[in-house]
């Protein structure tokens, strides 16, 4: 009967090991990360999104007398804009990830892109 006993409390410990392991898993599954280049896509949308926003405040500031600060800056946030949506569409094939900062940046970069152009069409006229 001894040896029953400790053949029990011994699987109950291995039985105690494991579940510590999975922790908080649900059904035994590994938590998802986020994708690493649909971080760095929101990294470039934002960023991109602070130089327009620091573009307008210093047209604004300084009364319009920036055309060439502000132009080269622009030039640059619909760069970024550009790497963001390309980091989006790499992350995306990163396997085993949770997708939702590359949708995010995606969109995001999207949206400052088409701005952007929608601001570029409406100089020219």
């Amino acid at each position: 009967m001894g040896a029953g006993k400790k053949d029990a409390k011994q699987r109950q410990k291995e039985l105690e090991k494991e579940r510590k392991k999975r922790g908080s898993r649900k059904y035994g599954q590994a938590k998802m990360k986020h994708s690493r280049m649909g971080i760095y896509s929101c990294v470039y949308a934002g960023c991109a999104f602070a130089m327009i926003l620091t573009c307008i405040l210093i047209a604004f500031v300084l009364r319009g007398n920036t055309w060439g600060f502000v132009g080269g800056m622009g030039i640059l946030s619909v760069v970024l804009a550009v790497l963001g949506i390309r980091a989006s569409v790499k992350g995306m094939r990163e396997r085993d990830k949770n997708y939702i900062t590359c949708k995010a940046g995606l969109a995001g970069n999207i949206i400052l892109l088409l701005g952007l152009l929608t601001i570029f069409i409406g100089g020219l006229k």
